[in-house]
């Protein structure tokens, strides 16, 4: 199991290309919260979302000769816009699965950043299965978008920042699909401040963390249906046994908070982000975060902007218990 001078390490390989992002507050969400919200925003991380600091730190980690057949990922959109980038800061190529009903504006930005795109059917088997054809006909090294000791390393270090911006916080929560991000958060987090709660968010329609860290295995989710596409995936099994190590909580959220949150983030903050990034927002503005009379200081990771446009109103419009 990986740790802290892991996190601390791929913070300083990662520093010429990953951007620090900003921490921002909203005295109207954090009044709604009852507690004082501080936003990580990695929205405006490079590719629009936090999965460029796992992905450049396993893609430069690489030795010459692993390097040399290119990387080659699965991913619904964020890691594989992640890895292309990555791939095209390390001058090899990419080859990326990605499920069918990716978002279109993923999908368009893998391509500008040079990723060749194999598509497959939206599940997890169909992902592996693609993906393993891909990497014997090419012989690319396979960067896990969350199961990979160099991934989690390199997603710890949003945290880093955070714990470096922010003092005296309670509790840090990211939203959790493989796990990647909350599992490198957990570690960081109880190095540098162990007496925080780290606490991972996710949909009620995806809700396989919840149901694995409580029968003490994995869980797998079967094809969920949730607007929050990037939480669709199945917990990996390092991210679990480091969720598991590191006491991490696992709260849910309705579709209905996680759309109400969405629209308040724009409304009020003016920030673009992700259905997925609105999840830990809603576990806050629900109450879920806080414990004890003091109001609570959370930090919350905004995992990404990288939103279709074009669904965006469907996606409100669809949950009307946002308004």
């Amino acid at each position: 199991m990986i740790d802290f001078e892991d996190v601390a390490a791929a913070a300083r390989r990662i520093a010429p290309h990953a951007h620090e992002t900003p921490v921002f507050t909203c005295r109207a969400l954090s009044d709604l919260a009852d507690a004082e919200l501080f936003f990580k925003c990695e929205n405006f991380q490079r590719v629009g979302a936090f999965k460029f600091r796992g992905a450049v730190n396993a893609v430069l980690s690489l030795g010459e000769d692993e390097a040399r057949p290119g990387v080659a990922t699965h991913s619904s959109g964020n890691h594989a816009q992640a890895v292309a980038l990555a791939a095209r800061i390390r001058g090899v190529t990419a080859h990326i699965v990605m499920p069918e009903n990716a978002p279109a504006v993923k999908v368009a930005a893998v391509r500008d950043y040079g990723g060749t795109i194999t598509f497959c059917e939206p599940t997890l088997a169909s992902r592996e299965s693609t993906l393993r054809e891909v990497v014997a006909e090419t012989g690319a090294a396979v960067v896990h978008p969350y199961d990979d000791d160099r991934v989690i390393a390199g997603q710890g270090t949003a945290a880093l920042e955070l714990l470096g911006q922010v003092d005296g916080l309670d509790v840090v929560c990211a939203p959790v699909g493989g796990g990647g991000l909350i599992s490198g958060t957990a570690i960081t987090v109880k190095a540098l401040l162990p007496e925080a709660r780290v606490v991972a968010a996710e949909p009620e329609a995806a809700d396989d963390a919840f149901r694995s860290m409580k029968a003490g295995r994995i869980v797998p989710s079967v094809d969920p249906q949730t607007i929050s596409d990037g939480l669709r995936t199945s917990l990996g099994q390092r991210n679990f046994a480091i969720m598991r190590a590191h006491d991490v909580e696992v709260v849910t959220v309705s579709e209905a908070e996680t759309a109400r949150a969405l629209r308040l983030v724009l409304e009020r903050m003016k920030l673009l982000i992700e259905p997925s990034s609105a999840v830990p927002v809603a576990a806050a503005l629900a109450g879920r975060l806080s414990r004890g009379a003091r109001k609570a200081r959370i930090g919350i990771i905004l995992t990404g902007g990288n939103v279709d446009i074009e669904r965006l109103g469907a996606i409100l419009e669809a949950n009307e218990g946002s308004r």
